[in-house]
């Protein structure tokens, strides 16, 4: 069943205590009860800016070029069904003052067209573009993915028949919550296989990375950054760094492997 307004701005008020709801899945017992409830299913990819793609060329890559944000617009082209978002809970929440709170999430699938419309519309493939493009000329970061608590908040289902495009900022993002989860959890949301990201020796430790990382995945050791294992490679690290210090580099055969593992969850048809 769609959700009401009221539910929705509840929710809004009760956005601030996800770190608490995410310290209990510390504990065994309401980790398995949470997970049930709201993480069940769900399986999500970070996709690296394509603007700090390092592509070792010499000029700007032509637009046939196998870029991240091609995972987001083959989904988009597929799919029959696509609806926007007219808010970003999570920024909307908090009242974000650094990003746009308008551009909200992109859902595609039938499961889709259950949603409240007083929340988004439904638009078509070349808006949902338009959307996306926006997003990132924006700076925001697309996670995307089956993700069940979208479909617990919005009233709609089922999970396979809705895929997640989030467009995610470094300060609001409801995945903030990441390093408190319980890893069995937060190892739901990965980051895109085949992406690297380095830092060089060239490093001064100035910490902007350290500042900007939402899943606390750089640390300054012996004044350089390092980037732990729990990086999701979005590539804000890079993005900020003042000298250049910080690479991201991918595979381009991973677009495909993102593809079909999303193929494999969820159906937009």
């Amino acid at each position: 069943m769609a959700r009401s307004r009221l539910f929705v701005s509840l929710l809004k008020k009760l956005f601030p205590s996800r770190f608490m709801l995410a310290r209990l899945t510390r504990m065994p017992g309401f980790r398995e009860l949470i997970d049930k409830m709201l993480f069940d299913g769900d399986h999500l990819f970070y996709l690296p800016k394509d603007r700090v793609i390092q592509m070792n060329m010499k000029v700007e890559p032509p637009e046939s070029m196998v870029l991240p944000s091609k995972v987001v617009e083959y989904f988009i082209q597929k799919a029959r069904y696509h609806w926007i978002m007219n808010f970003c809970i999570c920024r909307e929440s908090t009242k974000c003052q650094d990003y746009p709170r308008d551009l909200g999430c992109l859902f595609l699938g039938e499961a889709a067209l259950n949603i409240n419309p007083a929340f988004g519309r439904r638009v078509s493939k070349e808006e949902a573009l338009e959307h996306v493009r926006k997003c990132r000329d924006a700076g925001l970061v697309h996670l995307i993915g089956r993700n069940k608590l979208d479909t617990v908040w919005l009233g709609t289902g089922p999970g396979e028949k809705l895929l997640t495009i989030c467009n995610c900022c470094p300060c609001c993002c409801l995945w903030l919550v990441l390093p408190t989860l319980h890893e069995s959890i937060g190892n739901k949301v990965k980051k895109m296989p085949g992406v690297e990201v380095k830092v060089e020796e060239k490093c001064i430790g100035c910490g902007k990375c350290v500042d900007i990382c939402f899943v606390e995945a750089i640390a300054i050791e012996n004044g350089r950054a390092v980037i732990k294992d729990t990086c999701r490679g979005c590539g804000r690290c890079a993005e900020i760094c003042p000298v250049d210090a910080i690479s991201v580099s991918f595979e381009p055969e991973s677009v495909e492997k993102v593809i079909e593992t999303l193929d494999s969850l969820v159906d937009v048809k």
